[in-house]
Parts: structure tokens; C-alpha cells; sequence
């Protein structure tokens, strides 16, 4: 389960020698590993991606915008999966992402929209946020510089591993999570045992049914190896 889009999940499964169902973009998309396929989507389309855009940038002056995308696989060479408008400030600073007018950023169904703003971190930029668009779509973000990831309403991991867990015939109480950021807390509030890293965010810190180790103390190894 992981905030991140289908087309980094290939390496990552190839590394450990994965299979099977990965929930990527914070639930928005489940991908099967071994067959390279999308199984399902929860998009942004292009009139809500229009009025969050609006709603966003009368509160946050100076914000500039990315979306992402996908096709029916990892790496569909029809689908610019990952835009960006001109100026987008990215705080990873790395040169992914195609430029695009963001006319036409804006005029394809996204998986996720992310918001991008200097000086100002992104449980600031969250906040104001949720108080003009309220419910009408979910904002999380998984990283403290300035960024918050938009989804569809009532996207959250939680939602996509609950698929993975009805095709599998799988109960939340025998499952455990772990996480360390607000696009975590769904996931760990809905699985049986819910485990925060001990660097975690204070909104994980406080949902979790425990609390491991840091990220970089195998916190999550610490833990698994009490069952495995």
C-alpha cells in the first residue's frame, strides 16, 4: 500500500521479488503486479480537478500544480502519466514530469492533484485547504515541504486495501498496517493492529495501536519478526 503511482511499483516488486495486488496513489488505483494491469481507478475529472484548482488558489497565493495519471498498465506509453504545469515547484527536486499548459493539465481525469507551495508547510497548506473545499474531495499529504495530495472523496489507503482484503477474503482484524504520514491514518485506524513509526507524524502517533521503532531502526522489521 503506498501513496506512490503504479509506474514505481515494477521496480520495487522486481527488488523483493513481489506479486500479487499493490494499492498505489493513496488508494486511488490497484494494480496487479504479475499481470502489469490496473484494476481499478478512482479519478479526479476534469470539471472537479477545475474547481479544486479554483477553490485552492483563492486561499493559496503562489501555489502551483501537478497531476497524476494512469493508463491500463504501469508504464502505457499512450499516457503522460505524471504533468506538470510550468513553474510547478517540486519538493523532491527532481526532474520528473512532462510541462504542460495547465489548461491541459487540467483536461484529462488524474488519480491525484498535488499542491505545491514554498514556505509554508503541508499540515498549513492542509488546513486551509479543507476549509474551502470541505468534503467534496479527500486531501492528505506525505511529506512536511509544502505539498498536499487531492483525491477523489472517500480516497484513502484504507479504501484500496479494503478492496484487496474482500478479493482475498481477508478481515481487517487480521490485518496490519504501518505508517508515518496523514495518508496513513485511514489505513491504520481500519486495519486489526495499526502501527506507527516512532518518527511518525503526530496524527499517526495518535491513531496507531502501537508505536515501533524509527524508519531508520527497522521499526517495521522489529515488528514482524514477533510474528515471522
Amino acid at each position: 500500500v503506498s501513496g506512490r503511482p503504479p509506474r514505481w511499483i515494477p521496480k520495487v516488486a522486481d527488488a523483493a521479488a513481489l506479486n500479487g495486488y499493490a494499492v498505489c496513489a493513496n488508494g486511488a488505483v490497484l494494480y496487479e503486479i504479475g499481470t502489469d494491469s490496473v484494476l481499478s481507478v478512482r479519478g479526479l475529472d476534469p470539471m472537479l480537478l477545475h474547481d479544486v484548482v479554483d477553490a485552492l488558489e483563492s486561499v493559496l497565493d503562489g501555489v502551483s500544480f501537478a497531476a497524476e495519471r494512469v493508463g491500463a498498465t504501469a508504464h502505457e506509453a499512450d499516457v503522460r502519466q505524471f504533468v506538470t504545469e510550468p513553474g510547478y515547484r517540486n519538493p523532491w527536486d527532481d526532474a520528473e514530469g512532462h510541462t504542460q499548459a495547465r489548461a491541459e493539465l487540467l483536461g484529462h481525469t488524474a488519480v491525484k492533484l498535488l499542491a505545491s507551495k514554498a514556505n509554508m508547510t503541508s499540515d498549513e497548506m492542509a488546513m486551509v485547504a479543507a476549509e474551502v473545499l470541505g468534503d467534496a474531495v479527500d486531501i492528505t499529504f506525505s511529506t512536511g515541504d509544502g505539498l498536499i495530495e487531492v483525491s477523489a472523496r472517500g480516497t484513502t489507503k484504507a479504501a484500496g486495501l479494503s478492496e484487496v482484503a474482500d478479493r482475498l477474503n481477508i478481515a481487517p482484524d487480521d490485518i496490519i498496517s504501518f505508517g508515518d504520514m496523514p495518508n496513513d491514518v485511514e489505513m491504520l485506524r481500519w486495519s486489526g493492529h495499526g502501527v506507527a513509526m516512532a518518527n511518525g507524524h503526530p496524527e499517526v502517533l495518535a491513531v496507531a495501536d502501537e508505536v515501533t521503532a524509527t524508519n531508520s531502526e527497522d521499526g517495521v522489521a522489529q515488528v514482524l519478526e514477533r510474528w515471522f
